[in-house]
């Protein structure tokens, strides 16, 4: 139930004000822009890129962290290949040096696209999934979501259970990245809506009652056949999502 209007990115003022920012990119570069994309990663990022075993999936990787350090530089008024990250335990990437602390962000793609998510004041998480028929959801269902979810999940109509089991994996994935732990949270330890009638929320937090208040969740719908969710860390916010499909004016 995602009602986002997505702004052409040519029309971004580029401040960090009280929305969550939220991109859609995509990773199908041409090789013109590969090369610029490339040329602005840092070492450990081209080495990560390097150990890809297919080329598709080391373009992809290399579009996605080009366009992330594109969009950061153009907010913070820095040259792309001028940032620097630093990593928490489980991976979740920072701004690092003088940058600390001036944004936080977060990046997922999928199959040809992209989304990021960044606000100038609080951790935000963002997921995207292509919606892969041959996935079997119950299956994996039974294995991750809570007894609440699987029950949901089931209770669907069978026309809805692959946008009911995409809705809940990108919300569950959202809420774990925003909150940097990766799976030391299990994923059967809080639930979240999925039902596609119904809007996006974390219903319960079992491993940390308290945090319910303090995080809140929205779908996204960055195109067909794609399901995604952003998490921030407060309980009101505004959303603003930007068209940057046009990798053209993001590399430049």
């Amino acid at each position: 139930m995602a009602e986002e209007q997505w702004f052409p990115a040519e029309t971004c003022p580029f401040a960090a004000n009280d929305a969550v920012q939220v991109w859609r990119i995509s990773l199908e570069l041409n090789e013109n822009q590969l090369n610029r994309a490339r040329a602005v990663l840092a070492t450990d990022e081209k080495k990560r890129a390097d150990r890809f075993y297919f080329e598709k999936d080391k373009n992809h990787f290399i579009a996605a962290r080009a366009q992330l350090r594109f969009i950061l530089g153009k907010y913070l008024g820095y040259a792309p290949a001028a940032l620097q990250f630093e990593y928490n335990p489980q991976g979740k990437p920072h701004l690092a040096g003088p940058l600390r602390g001036q944004l936080f962000f977060n990046l997922s793609h999928s199959h040809k696209m992209g989304l990021i998510a960044l606000h100038s004041q609080f951790e935000v998480g963002i997921d995207i999934e292509w919606m892969r028929r041959e996935v079997s959801g119950i299956k994996i269902a039974e294995r991750f979501f809570s007894p609440y979810e699987l029950n949901q999940l089931k209770a669907l109509d069978k026309q809805d259970q692959m946008k009911g089991f995409f809705n809940c994996w990108t919300r569950k994935e959202a809420y774990i990245k925003a909150r940097g732990k990766g799976l030391s949270i299990p994923l059967n330890q809080f639930d979240v809506s999925l039902n596609p009638e119904e809007p996006a929320r974390i219903l319960a937090i079992r491993h940390d009652p308290k945090a319910l208040n303090e995080w809140t969740l929205h779908s996204l719908d960055p195109g067909e056949n794609y399901a995604a969710a952003v998490v921030a860390h407060s309980e009101f916010w505004k959303m603003v999502c930007w068209d940057g499909l046009n990798s053209d004016f993001l590399l430049t």
